[in-house]
């Protein structure tokens, strides 16, 4: 493994100049199109397949340093970062040729293992494109089934989408997912639009994971808890399962923004005695004002026991 550098503080240019270099030290580089390169780096059996997007490496938390290939530094795998410089989708003629080659020359098929992750326009495009390594995982956050405005004329979201094709090469991504071992699909069923289009993916042999209460960016609260890539390696090591996912999601019961969530809701559901029980478990935890807040307020409106012991407990 190599010591990756923080590349966070420079500026677009020598970014994008440094993180070539460091590439080409230990793979390759390929421009695919205006659009779309390849970053091939490193070495090991397990090749991690992740399409991210400019900006949202830039801002990352690993010093400006593709996900897929910072996770895959440590972890001692490969890794193929598909990077585009806006939002495609990856619908790119070149992009299909530049797939086919791989397939040409048996690149996947080097590898013991192929996981293909994505979140949003990334994970669309990690469905749609894991058709060209059967038998892989697929690992998806909050994915799109697809743009056709035929089938998702319900989404607003993405309308300068809709005369891009998206029935021709790597289309549907529910379909084309059917060539893979396992696909694990995280959403949060909160969101109408991201439900739906997890929905279109009810297929055999798909595996969806709700994750209510997690907000809109689902992706950047799964990283706070450390379970983005906790997923991603159960994934490579093939035990990423409902019941391992369960296991794990379990952090969330430490995770602030969710428990405000939760407080949320069950106040609003008028369930103040369940609150009031929430609010002292987690304040026997750890410290949240929001807690105490609202545990001090029930106990004032006589909902909440305010006896010694029980503060105690609260407060411990």
């Amino acid at each position: 493994m190599a010591d990756l550098p923080d590349l966070s503080e420079l500026p677009r240019r020598q970014w994008m100049t440094a993180l070539r270099e460091l590439v080409d030290a230990r793979g390759v580089w390929t421009d695919i199109s205006a659009d779309h390169s390849s970053l091939l780096y490193g070495g090991g059996t397990t090749l991690l397949v992740s399409f991210e997007l400019q900006a949202d490496i830039r801002n990352s938390r690993d010093g400006a340093i593709p996900f897929g290939m910072a996770m895959a530094d440590r972890n001692g795998w490969a890794s193929l970062t598909i990077m585009a410089t806006q939002a495609t989708w990856y619908r790119d003629p070149a992009l299909y040729a530049y797939f086919d080659s791989l397939i040409d020359e048996d690149v996947f098929d080097e590898f013991d293992r192929v996981v293909f992750y994505g979140e949003g326009m990334g994970g669309y495009a990690a469905g749609a494109y894991s058709v060209a390594a059967p038998g892989c995982s697929v690992v998806m956050v909050s994915p799109q089934a697809t743009l056709d405005p035929r089938v998702t004329e319900w989404d607003p979201r993405f309308v300068s989408m809709r005369k891009t094709s998206f029935t021709d090469r790597f289309g549907f991504a529910p379909e084309m997912v059917e060539a893979a071992n396992d696909v694990f699909l995280i959403y949060n069923p909160d969101e109408d639009l991201d439900a739906m289009h997890a929905a279109l993916f009810a297929r055999p042999g798909v595996t969806r994971f709700r994750c209510p209460l997690m907000g809109r960016d689902l992706v950047g609260s799964l990283d706070d808890m450390g379970l983005l890539e906790e997923a991603v390696e159960l994934a490579a090591a093939g035990t990423l399962s409902t019941e391992t996912f369960a296991k794990a999601y379990r952090k969330r019961r430490d995770y602030p923004p969710y428990l405000r969530a939760l407080l949320t809701q069950v106040e609003d559901a008028g369930r103040l005695k369940l609150a009031a029980m929430l609010c002292r478990s987690v304040l026997a935890r750890r410290n949240m004002p929001r807690m105490r807040k609202s545990l001090d307020k029930l106990i004032e409106q006589g909902v909440a026991d305010g006896d010694t012991a029980a503060q105690d407990a609260a407060e411990a």
